[in-house]
């Protein structure tokens, strides 16, 4: 069963000190018109945001022998050895997708091709801090529901990371309704809204939840290896 979730941006956590660090200000003295471009990012975002999520739970996963893939409903996913070594002790698998929505996504590529491209950038950095604090509350939603069953879960991976491949994102889509959340798959295995995020979370009574080994993975431009860098 597909359970689908929305928030409000006010709930979300968003960490001004972070989004200055990524500016270039890691001392969070933002220099104009920088200041006054995070303000006013922050205020229309409000108003920008369509934040949904959805996740469902999988049983029966399965891994195979060079514990390098996993078998779940019929569907093979070759999500590498890194991550197969975290989700290895998992009795279960949740799949989870989010977004920011439409809307703050093209204002950030109108303004990123038009003649404001330094606001463009602080929508965007905006955009993507958005997609991930709402995934880490439906993370929580996850672990909740695991809990509840004396269960712990694993910290979360995405298809085009940690060596998994991007086109697993189809098969991963097909677990979901159709244009679930507004989200859909380019050709290409790209999201759109491009402020999107989609993944898997280890469940089981002897899986636990690590921080990202950053120093294993060689993605430069990983949100979350740039986020812990920063902090």
């Amino acid at each position: 069963m597909v359970r689908e979730i929305s928030y409000l941006y006010s709930e979300l956590t968003i960490d001004i000190k972070y989004l200055s660090t990524m500016l270039g200000f890691p001392d969070g003295d933002l220099p104009e018109p920088f200041g006054e471009y995070v303000v006013q990012a922050i205020q229309e975002a409000e108003f920008l945001c369509d934040i949904r999520g959805a996740f469902r739970f999988s049983e029966n996963s399965e891994f195979s022998a060079n514990n390098s893939l996993i078998l779940v409903e019929g569907l093979e996913f070759g999500i590498g050895k890194t991550v197969a070594k975290e989700l290895r002790n998992a009795a279960s698998v949740a799949f989870f997708i989010c977004t920011a929505g439409e809307r703050i996504s093209r204002r950030s590529q109108e303004l990123l091709v038009g003649d404001d491209p330094v606001l463009g950038y602080v929508f965007d950095l905006l955009g993507s801090m958005i997609v991930e604090s709402a995934t880490d509350k439906m993370q929580v939603e996850i672990e909740k529901i695991a809990l509840f069953g004396g269960l712990q879960i694993t910290n979360r991976y995405s298809p085009g990371y940690c060596k998994w491949s991007v086109a697993d994102q189809h098969k991963l889509f097909s677990l979901f309704p159709p244009n679930c959340c507004g989200i859909r798959l380019t050709d290409s295995a790209l999201m759109y809204p491009i402020k999107s995020v989609s993944g898997i979370i280890g469940i089981g009574a002897d899986v636990s939840f690590r921080e990202y080994n950053c120093n294993l993975c060689t993605q430069v431009d990983c949100f979350q290896r740039n986020h812990h860098r920063m902090i």
